[in-house]
């Protein structure tokens, strides 16, 4: 289409006062479309006119029809949030435009209750180390050691990078020391640097886990919660229902806890959830608000009362803020 072709057919351009306040526009327009992903392409219109057409790419930006399930995309939609860092926002914006342009449709909340990430942004790091593990070349950067302070020069050889406990980590071989090693990546002092040819070694296989000293930390315990029907269905995944002899009992706890009366919780499940961390376990229970009750043990009711009651001061702190404002 030619500018003037685009002026016609698109709404709100017509409003345009001037010839000149349509140009800003329209340029305003097709930054806005670049920066989302999506290709606007210059092209000639042919014919005896100098006159420019322009068209968005399909090859270069059309999906085919990809049908999500509202839980298969909250998965994708928690993962962006994942990346909220300035190094990938950008990417992670414009898959995720694509993704909805594309009939995606928009991810269940319900399935994100109680597990947005909290991690610490990755740093300038990343960007480098990726790549050298993409194309397995040695690296080498500015440290500074945990127990002393120390800032020393290291050579790695990278291989994969992971997240632990709110931080990022690198596994590597280091060159110097002649061992596999772990860096904590806020602790790189300096801009990673990229030297040597690709495929300069081979990954071994490696337990992450093992390598950032085990698994989740903390005895597995387990808390009993009721939860409405169909709700909260992460945390139905790892749970299980009480035994049917226990039922009774727990109905009239949850009619105590909730000051209800009888019935009122009626089709409610009773589930017992393994958990390591309270807090974590406090957290996810909170995210799914009043679709689920806490009922033991005590120590993560509190936690996740606490932590409710912390949610609905603030929400009333602000809407006093936008009253005082006006």
């Amino acid at each position: 289409m030619t500018k003037q072709q685009v002026r016609t057919a698109v709404a709100g351009y017509s409003d345009a006062p001037s010839d000149e306040a349509f140009e800003r526009m329209f340029e305003r327009d097709k930054d806005m479309l670049r920066a989302l992903g999506i290709p606007v392409v210059t092209v000639g219109t042919g014919g005896h006119t100098d006159e420019l057409g322009y068209r968005i790419d399909q090859d270069a930006y059309a999906l085919p029809s990809i049908d999500l399930t509202p839980a298969e995309l909250g998965v994708l939609s928690l993962a962006a949030q994942f990346w909220q860092d300035k190094t990938l926002q950008t990417d992670i914006t414009r898959a995720m435009v694509k993704l909805r342009a594309a009939g995606a449709g928009d991810p269940s909340a319900d399935a994100l209750a109680g597990l947005a990430p909290s991690v610490r942004a990755v740093g300038d790091a990343y960007g480098p180390l990726m790549e050298a593990i993409e194309a397995r070349r040695v690296v080498t950067f500015s440290y500074r050691a945990a127990y002393n302070g120390a800032v020393l020069t290291r050579h790695v050889e990278p291989w994969r990078i992971a997240a632990r406990d709110g931080g990022w980590y690198l596994m590597c071989f280091d060159r110097d020391r002649q061992a596999p090693r772990v860096f904590r990546m806020s602790r790189i002092e300096s801009r990673v640097r990229v030297i040597g040819p690709a495929n300069a070694y081979e990954v071994p296989e490696f337990d992450t886990d093992a390598m950032l000293g085990g698994g989740p930390h903390g005895e597995m315990r387990q808390a009993v919660v009721a939860v409405r029907p169909e709700r909260a269905s992460a945390l139905r995944a790892r749970a299980k229902a009480v035994p049917d002899g226990e039922r009774t009992a727990y109905d009239a706890h949850l009619a105590r806890t909730t000051r209800s009366g009888a019935g009122e919780h009626a089709g409610w499940d009773i589930l017992q959830v393994p958990y390591r961390s309270l807090t974590g376990m406090a957290s996810e229970a909170a995210g799914y608000g009043a679709a689920l009750v806490v009922l033991e043990p005590e120590s993560v009711r509190e936690e996740t009362v606490r932590r409710l009651t912390a949610a609905a001061a603030l929400g009333t702190r602000n809407v006093r803020a936008e009253v005082s404002r006006g």
